[in-house]
């Protein structure tokens, strides 16, 4: 697989806690000149980015984020605001204890509402959704497969990063095994070389949740076209 077509599934991603704003500006640097699907950045460092891009590059923000049990209200309230400020893409995080509950009502309707109110803001974003695999059974990874291709979401997410584990291959099929045609796939967490990036596409991924493969790339001289 050509490496400009991985780079171009890769959601680049700066989430750290101690993120600055130099550090945001080099991973926009980075995604505008390897041609990524988006950066990934804290909600607190979108407008800045967006105006520092400057239509160059896709603007990615997670809400919810990492633990996913902030009220539905709140997650609105953020997806919302973040849409407002010029993000293109929302990933959100799913209360993973309403999933353990089986309140499958709430965790659709929530998600519903996130997309309602990024419409009423700004119609046509991309919103993903992150189930946190890592801390859920294959019959739990199935019902959010179903719950997410009825809610309007965009695409289903493997994993925060800040959890106990990251994407594997044996999620990402299964999601293309229960996922609706229309819901498209994220990987995300612990993609450490080309090879596993090309698997992870070649079992239905179309986006990567990473910040190695530019840094591999990046570390390369011999990479084509860089």
């Amino acid at each position: 697989m050509d490496i400009k077509d991985i780079l171009s599934k890769v959601d680049h991603t700066l989430l750290a806690v101690d993120a600055t704003w130099e550090q945001i500006q080099a991973i926009c640097d980075d995604g505008i000149k390897y041609g990524t699907a988006s950066v990934c950045i804290p909600a607190s460092y979108v407008k800045d980015a967006v105006e520092y891009v400057d239509g160059k590059l896709a603007i990615c923000t997670v809400i919810g984020f990492p633990n996913g049990y902030s009220t539905t209200e709140a997650k609105c309230f953020e997806a919302a605001f973040a849409v407002a400020q010029g993000a293109e893409e929302v990933d959100m995080v799913i209360n993973v204890g309403w999933l353990k509950d089986g309140k499958h009502d709430l965790l659709l309707n929530e998600i519903k509402a996130i997309r309602g109110a990024m419409d009423e803001t700004a119609p046509g974003k991309i919103l993903k959704v992150i189930i946190e695999t890592c801390l859920l059974t294959d019959e739990e990874k199935i019902k959010m497969c179903e719950i997410v291709s009825e809610s309007g979401a965009d695409f289903i997410k493997t994993s925060t990063g800040f959890s106990t584990g990251g994407a594997t291959f044996d999620d990402i099929k299964l999601f293309a095994d229960h996922v609706a045609p229309h819901v498209k796939i994220k990987a995300a967490g612990g993609i450490s070389s080309i090879a596993d990036a090309e698997k992870f596409i070649e079992l239905g991924a179309s986006r990567l949740g990473t910040s190695r493969i530019v840094k591999i790339v990046k570390a390369d001289p011999n990479q084509s076209g860089y």
